[in-house]
């Protein structure tokens, strides 16, 4: 594992120079048309355990990997990686997974890719709001009364729940159903997903366990979508749009 996230840790740092930002929202973009209800998805408070308690082992697991993110904010290419991955939506994702993917992505010029990232980015983010709002989970920053990497994002953070990882959910969902489409490039899209969720503990924003949670949340998530018909015909147009573009370069 650490020679993945070595190798890849490598590989984001540079492409990082060639990546072109574009992740403000046009304010006239379509809203997102989740494919399922939040009522329609798995509850998560019935089978995500309980975060875990400040006496457990699970905690100091906890309290060690946020001290290991604040190490890796000390190499100022992590860290910036790390700021960057707190943005949400899906132009951050479909910046920092283009690389991986093997195809720049934009609303332009990738619009098939654009809407099925859209459109389930929103339907796995509502699995976690059930069980944010019944664990009101204070964030590590708080507990350890120590500033994040992202001042600004705090006061927001503050009234949000920290378990599960929001972020994560997004980023590990955006990673299985690129791997779906480009499965040939599978190993370096996950490790991106691993890597944005690795983000959250290095900025501050999440415990390990927030994280943990996240990636098991938009597992389930990304399998209930399987059973959306308007999903899978999405998928398939997105799927042919990206082989279009693979195939000429």
């Amino acid at each position: 594992m650490k020679r993945l996230r070595f190798w890849f840790f490598a590989v984001v740092a540079i492409a990082t120079a060639n990546i072109v930002a574009f992740c403000a929202q046009d304010n006239e973009d379509q809203a997102p048309v989740p494919y399922f209800t939040q009522e329609e998805l798995p509850e998560a408070l019935n089978w995500l355990p309980q975060p875990p308690a400040d006496s457990s082992e699970a905690y100091k697991y906890d309290v060690a990997q946020y001290n290991w993110g604040k190490e890796m904010r000390l190499d100022s290419v992590r860290a910036a990686i790390a700021k960057r991955d707190a943005d949400y939506g899906v132009d951050c994702m479909m910046r920092e997974f283009s690389e991986p993917l093997g195809v720049t992505m934009t609303k332009q010029t990738t619009p098939e890719l654009y809407t099925l990232l859209r459109d389930a980015g929103q339907t796995c983010d509502m699995i976690c709001w059930n069980i944010k709002s019944h664990y009101m989970r204070p964030r590590p920053f708080m507990v350890m009364n120590e500033p994040t990497l992202t001042p600004d994002d705090e006061v927001y953070l503050r009234n949000n729940g920290s378990y599960p990882s929001g972020h994560t959910i997004l980023g590990w969902s955006t990673a299985l159903i690129l791997s779906s489409i480009n499965p040939e490039r599978a190993d370096t899209i996950l490790a991106r997903g691993l890597m944005y969720g690795e983000s959250r503990v290095i900025v501050g924003a999440h415990w390990q366990s927030d994280v943990n949670a996240g990636f098991v949340a938009a597992a389930a998530a990304y399998a209930k979508l399987q059973t959306s018909p308007r999903f899978l015909e999405q998928l398939e147009k997105a799927r042919k749009e990206f082989d279009a573009i693979y195939k000429q370069k």
